[in-house]
């Protein structure tokens, strides 16, 4: 029986997301507690990759964590990014979330409809002069440099940030009584080992979102029981869904 689950992601914004659905229509309770944080990595750091960021014309923002990096960043290295600067995002979302640091005209901002690197491509090959810097975090791999190379862009990708464990304090590792918990990266699982060093499954059901977690979790010795996406269940509210009508009716 399924009462109590630890859902590795912070809390929803909205009232109206699917995970509060599915607590008032099983009766579960829902915490959420990210088993991993975003942090900046050091101005020293950063000047050990020897990139200067005045030397590119454009930016690639893949997430608000980039946004909030860079310009956490550019402060400390007391860079003063020009007006005429201009930021390529993956998602019209993000890409407002850049007034955050700076006042942007409509025209320097460009943005794709998916979320994925892959389709903002096309509107970044429009502009085949620009040189584009992609702030990036510490684990990731060759895929937007392949993409960026295949089309003939001038480009460098940089790490602004780094993915850590967001560690237990005692008590929350004295009261770790879930009966479920749901992962949506191998750094998630990562943490738990590094915070349960002898933690036992038995009983306790865990669900992955994404290949490199599911694997993440299966090379710890870990049991799944459930694996999103699927053909038939695309998000993890979906998958959850249908494990708990299974068990709970």
């Amino acid at each position: 029986m399924i009462k109590k689950i630890l859902v590795s992601q912070p809390k929803p914004s909205s009232e109206k997301s699917p995970y509060y659905d599915l607590a008032s229509k099983f009766g579960v309770e829902l915490v959420f507690r990210p088993f991993i944080k975003v942090e900046s990595i050091t101005a020293k750091e950063f000047r050990a990759q020897k990139v200067s960021i005045l030397d590119y014309t454009a930016i690639v923002f893949t997430s608000r964590h980039a946004i909030d990096h860079f310009f956490t960043l550019a402060k400390e290295l007391r860079v003063a990014i020009p007006e005429d600067m201009k930021y390529f995002c993956v998602t019209e979302t993000i890409s407002l979330y850049i007034q955050k640091y700076v006042q942007y005209r409509k025209r320097k901002v460009f943005f794709g409809t998916t979320g994925k690197i892959d389709d903002l491509i096309p509107t970044m090959a429009k502009h085949k002069s620009e040189k584009y810097l992609v702030p990036m975090s510490d684990v990731h791999n060759d895929h937007v440099s392949q993409l960026l190379d295949a089309k003939k862009l001038t480009h460098r990708e940089c790490v602004m940030y780094r993915t850590v464990s967001n560690d237990f304090t005692a008590d929350e590792v004295k009261n770790f009584d879930y009966d479920m918990l749901v992962f949506f990266s191998p750094a998630g699982i990562e943490s738990l080992t590094k915070n349960f060093p002898d933690f036992k499954q038995d009983d306790i059901a865990i669900a992955t979102f994404g290949p490199a977690t599911a694997k993440a979790a299966k090379d710890a010795g870990l049991r799944l029981d459930i694996e999103a996406p699927s053909g038939k269940y695309p998000s993890m509210t979906g998958a959850l869904q249908h494990y708990l009508t299974e068990k709970q009716g």
